[in-house]
């Protein structure tokens, strides 16, 4: 197994390949990122089932995330489409997953779901934000296999929402106090680790499918 630590353009991104005919790119949150819990064990869970791993290491400025929604695609895709393309130039993938979580489900909802070279992908969105219209309008009106995990106490919940994404086949999962970071409170630690785990073998589930 080899680690590749590399630039496409001035993204960084790290590569984790052993010749696996499949990868899953990673979009991390805007303070959420690839050493935390659910992106951790969600790569640990990768490499435990023979898949590669593209980690993308994007970092905007505080005045970024405040740009008109479609300037703020924009800019997230001119970090992510050079990764893409350096990545499936280089090597030969027959099948493609893309993980987000928080932020980093725009670029999954807003553009990669549109587009038909990615149309057999699996897309895992891990406490999408909801109330940006774009995104949920991106999950809704895709054909793709969703695996939808947000919590119940995160500010993007909305249950009619999620009902009208259910209705449409998209896999939701609710973790029923988990917030944003899908703990399940401040000093809850047993409540926090069972979410994780929940939220793993969701995931699981849904890759073995």
């Amino acid at each position: 197994m080899n680690v590749n630590k590399n630039v496409a353009d001035t993204t960084k991104y790290t590569h984790i390949h052993s010749g696996s005919d499949t990868v899953c790119f990673m979009f991390s949150g805007a303070g959420y990122t690839y050493d935390k819990p659910l992106f951790y064990y969600s790569t640990m869970l990768m490499l435990e089932k023979k898949i590669d791993i593209v980690q993308v290491h994007y970092s905007f400025k505080e005045d970024v995330l405040k740009k008109p929604m479609d300037e703020l695609i924009g800019t997230m895709m001119n970090d992510v489409n050079p990764v893409l393309s350096v990545v499936l130039d280089q090597h030969d993938y027959q099948h493609v997953i893309f993980l987000g979580k928080s932020l980093g489900t725009i670029p999954i909802a807003c553009d990669l779901m549109q587009r038909e070279l990615f149309a057999d992908a699996k897309m895992i969105l891990l406490t999408p934000l909801l109330k940006l219209e774009p995104v949920l309008e991106g999950m809704l009106y895709s054909e793709h296999e969703q695996l939808l995990v947000i919590g119940g106490k995160d500010p993007h919940y909305n249950n009619e929402q999620l009902l009208t994404l259910g209705r449409s086949g998209i896999h939701t999962s609710i973790i029923p106090e988990g917030n944003h970071s899908l703990d399940t409170g401040l000093y809850d630690t047993k409540g926090s680790l069972k979410a994780l785990m929940d939220v793993m073998m969701m995931v699981k589930r849904f890759l073995d499918e």
